[in-house]
């Protein structure tokens, strides 16, 4: 029995046999799912319950044909201010104040006795507190954060490479991939984090109104730093992994822009509301770093480390996902890395007042230099690929409506090393190619098949 279970638990997902398990099931159940709350979150907002019992009366037609001349009560057609004569005058005596009783004013040493058992109940209450709490532990820190989980996480796409005599639909690509999906990618190598900005009394771009917020936990990242962003926008992003080298926070998805919620939105509006704000904002130039400044020549090694994200770039997104667009342009544009332009400052030397007096020493490694702004290409590693469902909503923490396929098998005990089995079977990204390959094969001869007979006896 401890066999079965044990091997039952090593299975992987993809080589389950039960349909109600399958990814596939399960991303319709949550499809339907968020349908169905949709539609309840419509209905509640309308408060149609309100007026179910509302009417208006009948009129004097309807009355004269249903009743056929019977007495019944008439609606009332005219004001109400005929009936105000009829109302009693309202009493215009004084009230009278209540003086409260002997036994209701409460004796000295009563009073003390109450006060010191009321503290005494105090002093316990709180000693049992303090007993309940474990040392170096506090309150706050046991409540959950509230930007925890809030990322939209995708599941890893299962995929199953036993073909024998399973059908192609169920080799775990979806089968509404090239009508009903959106691909994004190449999807770089960095840490998952929610981007906030609140509403700052300042200077825009001077004062810090952003935070970086990890997935898991939505503990900050980093610290508060300026940004062209409106405030109240929430952004769903990738924090490179060489940001301190150039500057890159990659948007994935957006989840309120500017007090606006769009997590109720399909996929492809919430991309194209992201593109399209991220190209209105204006770049910010980097911030100046004392000890980062390189020379200006051109071969140079510049040695700038970014305090802060300065980059916002949006992820590229696919809508046309036909299975020969994704095996001859998605797949390919996914093995590759992506170039992204950066502006860095650089420091040109000898220009400025050398003879000048440095009164103060906070400005000693700004004196007598110019700034500059150089724009050079930055190589931002590819990961692997994602998959929405077109029609979903943003959805907080890990969910089947979004599917992950990487570029590496990665091990489970350090994430971004390579296992020495991994490397030597094929990523999952080469899987997924031969799975999409294998599907326009079978599309092509199931096309052939059905081709319409041509009639020979006219």
């Amino acid at each position: 029995m401890f066999s079965d279970r044990k091997a039952s638990f090593k299975t992987p997902p993809s080589l389950t046999r039960d349909a109600s398990t399958s990814q596939e099931q399960r991303r319709k159940k949550a499809l339907e799912e968020q349908k169905r709350k949709r539609a309840e979150r419509y209905d509640s907002s309308r408060q149609l319950d309100f007026f179910a019992d509302l009417t208006l009366g009948p009129s004097d037609d309807e009355a004269d044909e249903d009743n056929g001349g019977q007495d019944e009560p008439d609606v009332v057609r005219q004001g109400l201010s005929q009936f105000a004569t009829m109302l009693a005058p309202a009493s215009s005596a004084p009230s009278t104040s209540t003086l409260p009783s002997e036994s209701a004013i409460p004796h000295p040493q009563d009073s003390e006795m109450q006060t010191t058992g009321g503290k005494r109940e105090r002093t316990k209450r709180k000693g049992k507190k303090s007993k309940t709490t474990k040392p170096g532990t506090s309150a706050k820190s046991s409540k959950p954060n509230k930007w925890a989980d809030k990322c939209m996480y995708a599941e890893l796409l299962e995929m199953n490479v036993v073909y024998g005599d399973v059908p192609f639909v169920h080799d775990g690509i979806p089968e509404d991939i090239e009508t009903g999906w959106v691909a994004v990618t190449p999807v770089p190598v960095g840490k998952r984090c929610l981007a906030i900005t609140q509403q700052t009394s300042g200077i825009p771009g001077v004062v810090p109104n952003t935070t970086l917020r990890s997935r898991v936990v939505g503990k900050p990242l980093v610290q508060p730093f300026p940004s062209p962003l409106p405030p109240h926008t929430i952004l769903d992003c990738i924090l490179d992994v060489n940001w301190q080298e150039n500057g890159i926070l990659h948007v994935l998805d957006v989840l309120k822009w500017k007090g606006q919620d769009l997590t109720e939105c399909e996929t492809a509006f919430r991309f194209w509301w992201r593109d399209t704000r991220l190209s209105e904002i204006t770049a910010l130039p980097p911030p100046p770093s004392a000890t980062t400044y390189g020379s200006a020549e051109p071969m140079a090694e510049y040695k700038y480390r970014f305090p802060h994200p300065a980059t916002f770039v949006p992820i590229p997104y696919h809508t046309n996902t036909t299975l020969s667009h994704i095996a001859n342009d998605l797949i390919p544009l996914t093995r590759t890395s992506r170039v992204v332009p950066i502006s860095i400052p650089v420091a040109r030397t000898g220009v400025g007042n050398k003879g000048d007096m440095d009164l103060d020493r906070m400005d000693a490694p700004y004196r007598g230099e110019q700034i500059e702004l150089w724009t050079i290409p930055a190589t931002v590693k590819s990961d692997g690929l994602l998959l929405y469902v077109a029609q979903a909503t943003y959805e907080h923490g890990t969910s089947p409506l979004s599917n992950w396929v990487p570029l590496q098998a990665y091990t489970d005990d350090a994430p971004g090393r390579l296992n020495a089995e991994a490397a030597v079977s094929e990523s999952p990204l080469t899987t997924f190619e031969s799975l999409i390959r294998r599907r326009q094969v079978l599309h092509t001869g199931a096309a052939i098949i059905t081709l319409p007979e041509v009639d020979m006896t006219v």
